[in-house]
């Protein structure tokens, strides 16, 4: 009875002070200005990125014309004509996207048909004179632009908040400088300390996706994606989970990476791996966005499955089943992380000095 009596204690004590340390942590961070700097730059920029392509345009829309007649209805036309020998040439420089559309003889021979790889080409069909039936090689329900531009959101928050964790080794290191590290550790337990830090920026993370997620639909209709917003919807629904567990993932490797420095000009030498595991899943994600095996494959790899996953949902290439098998797969490797980085944290958080090698931090008692 009185093991049981301890054991609930030490448990509500841990918690209390875990809940104390994020509560710290969540203060501080909202009275930084860096903090409120940070998250009005990523609003500006999901903005930016919605509306400055449809202000700006992409200069001249290219197309491909087979035969007279196609060659006569663009004449007059702000296109850029490409005049190819027959209908498969057109397609393939269609399906390859060197050319927005071709246009190309209809069946009778007195009319054109334009062909188009996913969507209707728009622009395309607005400066004919006439409005010819459109004929879609890979016709979708996502289009490759809006493809395109939820595969850039997703990436580009997901590099933000990952390296928005940069500010939990910087915090550490802070407090093994100024020596508060001693005070705290004299007052929370070190994993409770851990993982208070942790859970404040979880909760900050949370914070600015809400902020986000009610700025979106506005930069979206301003854009003139309005249609965009039915579809990416389900996708978000798996965005927020993946992006939530993937920063516990990562949070819990910045914490360490500050706690085997004691000065914040050493931090740069031990924040490489993590700066990697952050950067390495954006610029796969952006460079195999078009290879459906290596995103499947990416989709399924923890570090890069908080991006992979959802592009997969929203572009309808995974079933319900793949996204709850990479979320658990998640959501193991992050557990199974910060208890590892708990250890090492515990027996490197007090250590003054050059930067200590992580096979002694694991060595060292806590």
């Amino acid at each position: 009875m009185t093991t049981a009596t301890g054991h609930e204690g030490k448990t509500r004590g841990f918690a209390a002070a875990t809940r104390l340390i994020a509560e710290r942590e969540v203060k501080t961070f909202l009275r930084s200005k860096g903090f409120w700097i940070g998250l009005a730059v990523t609003v500006i920029g999901l903005f930016a990125m919605s509306i400055l392509p449809t202000v700006l345009g992409g200069g001249q829309t290219k197309v491909a014309a087979v035969g007279a007649k196609a060659a006569e209805v663009l004449v007059g036309t702000d296109l850029e004509v490409r005049t190819v020998g027959d209908l498969s040439a057109a397609q393939d420089l269609v399906r390859s996207e060197e050319v927005e559309a071709a246009v190309v003889p209809d069946a009778s021979g007195s009319g054109v048909r334009v062909v188009a790889l996913n969507d209707p080409p728009t622009e395309v069909v607005a400066a004919l004179r006439t409005a010819p039936p459109v004929d879609l090689l890979d016709a979708s329900e996502v289009g490759q632009g809006q493809r395109q531009l939820v595969i850039m959101v997703f990436s580009l928050i997901f590099l933000l908040f990952g390296m928005g964790g940069t500010a939990i080794a910087q915090s550490t290191v802070t407090e093994k400088q100024t020596r508060i590290v001693e005070i705290l550790v004299s007052t929370v337990p070190v994993r409770a300390l851990l993982a208070g830090k942790i859970a404040g920026h979880v909760l900050l993370t949370i914070g600015q996706i809400l902020v986000i997620a009610v700025a979106a639909p506005i930069a979206l209709r301003l854009g003139g994606h309005s249609d965009l917003l039915a579809l990416v919807a389900p996708a978000l629904g798996w965005f927020v989970p993946f992006l939530v567990l993937g920063f516990v993932l990562l949070a819990s490797m910045w914490a360490v990476t500050g706690s085997l420095v004691s000065r914040q000009e050493d931090l740069g030498s031990s924040m490489g791996l993590v700066v990697m595991l952050v950067l390495g899943p954006y610029f796969a994600v952006m460079f195999f966005a078009d290879n459906a095996s290596v995103l499947t494959v990416l989709s399924f790899v923890p570090f890069s499955s908080a991006i992979a996953m959802p592009v997969r949902m929203f572009a309808g290439q995974a079933s319900a089943w793949e996204a709850l098998a990479s979320l658990g797969l998640l959501a193991g490797t992050a557990v199974l992380t910060v208890l590892l980085a708990s250890r090492i944290y515990s027996g490197s958080l007090l250590h003054t000095g050059g930067k200590l090698a992580l096979r002694k931090a694991w060595a060292r008692e806590e």
